[in-house]
């Protein structure tokens, strides 16, 4: 769906002019809830100033995404009556909203204020490589890794810090069949290797965004031959 949204082609000149400006929010969205310095290699890595880190910051607590993932995890918890203390029934399915919410709150509000301490710069950047397999490998390490003003990469105190801080400070209001030390450690682990798996989504992410628009651009007009497709906003992909 991502990819398809990228571009635009107007088949009439009636078309909306609204349509460019919501494409690219909505694709926004989803660089920002992937956390995704848009299509960028490492090579164009700049350092965030402080006022940049607080507006992604930002951002990222509102943006829309975040809130359809946490009402469809609630949704799969609540199928699967996780945790069962909390039962069925609309207050039970907030609850489980809360919950969703509450945790990636502090993550992502640990991770900023933490970052912003130490320099860290944990958006993910194309690796620019070339084949599969080293390819697949940056990507992997990107889950645990940052970025330093210099374009270093060392280890995401800040990220594991996040994620640790979501993880156990939950259990505060989780309920018992969820409440312990060890409970706390699987979700810190589950999450911190999504973030790795993420990593590769991320990175071959732009090529299938490519090879759909360049399938698009390829196929023929459905008005009568005539070339009045026109591309209304920049590709995303480049």
């Amino acid at each position: 769906m991502l990819p398809c949204s990228c571009v635009i082609y107007a088949q009439s000149p009636g078309a909306t002019d609204s349509q460019p400006s919501s494409v690219s929010r909505g694709v926004e969205y989803v660089f920002n809830y992937l956390n995704m310095a848009g299509t960028k290699n490492v090579d164009q890595f700049e350092p965030l100033s402080q006022q940049e880190r607080t507006r992604i910051y930002w951002k990222t607590m509102v943006n829309p995404i975040t809130y359809l993932k946490a009402a469809s995890s609630a949704g799969l918890d609540q199928w699967n009556h996780k945790p069962e203390e909390w039962q069925q029934g609309a207050a039970a399915y907030g609850k489980r909203f809360a919950n969703i919410v509450g945790q990636y709150s502090i993550q992502r509000t640990v991770t900023f204020v933490v970052s912003s301490g130490l320099h860290e710069d944990n958006r993910y950047f194309n690796s620019g490589k070339h084949g599969f397999w080293s390819r697949t490998g940056y990507a992997l390490e990107s889950g645990v890794l940052a970025r330093h003003d210099d374009g270093s990469r060392h280890p995401s105190v800040s990220q594991a810090g996040g994620v640790a801080a979501g993880a156990f400070i939950s259990r505060l209001w989780l309920p018992p069949s969820q409440h312990s030390a060890g409970d706390a450690a699987i979700s810190f682990g589950i999450t911190m290797a999504s973030n790795m798996g993420f990593g590769v989504v991320k990175e071959f992410l732009p090529d299938v965004g490519r090879a759909l628009i360049g399938k698009r651009a390829k196929s023929p007009s459905k008005t009568g031959g005539s070339s009045r497709h026109r591309q209304v906003g920049t590709p995303c992909w480049r």
